[in-house]
């Protein structure tokens, strides 16, 4: 049996013309660009366009697809992108409900944590700035360090750390949410 492909050894072979490779690389990244999605249309279907056409902006890249960071940092811009087009689109033709009370991303802990909390939670998050909640959903539950968010919001570093802290404070200040910022 062979070890897995890496990230960046999928797009040298997609670079290359293989097919199959691009089709792991969308099955490997599928469900977390869905959740970035998610997060910006708030709505499973213009989620899964936000993604399909992410994806197909990546596919018709081919040979120029180029890699100079981890796979998600450089899909993230790219969902978001898609995402913000796709709620666009949605509000020229059908106005869509957008639910800024429950961060989608959480609901599977509801069991663990408890749907107050969660709701708490999603208030607290809601309550935000965008700018701020963007960069604490990107590091807490996508896990991108400080620098790979930088890079996929193209934004200075420093301006990373300072969103984050205002936006750790603010909710770190909440009896009730600190334990899940520690």
């Amino acid at each position: 049996m062979h070890e897995p492909q890496t990230d960046q050894e999928l797009v040298e072979a997609i670079r290359g013309g293989d097919s199959s490779a691009f089709e792991e690389l969308y099955l490997r990244h599928r469900d977390w660009a869905f959740r970035v999605a998610l997060r910006f249309t708030h709505d499973d279907n213009l989620a899964m366009d936000a993604v399909q056409e992410a994806f197909l902006y990546l596919h018709r890249k081919g040979r120029g697809l180029r890699l100079t960071a981890r796979f998600t940092t450089f899909l993230y811009p790219v969902v978001r992108h898609e995402s913000q087009r796709q709620m666009r689109r949605a509000r020229r033709g059908n106005p869509v409900s957008i639910d800024t009370a429950a961060p989608r991303v959480l609901w599977d802990q509801r069991d663990e944590i408890g749907e107050d909390v969660l709701e708490h939670l999603a208030r607290a998050l809601a309550a935000l700035p965008d700018t701020q909640r963007e960069v604490v959903l990107m590091a807490t539950a996508d896990g991108m360090t400080h620098g790979e968010i930088a890079v996929a919001l193209q934004i200075p570093l420093g301006t990373v750390k300072s969103r984050l802290h205002a936006a750790m404070k603010a909710l770190r200040s909440d009896a009730r949410l600190a334990s899940f910022f520690d």
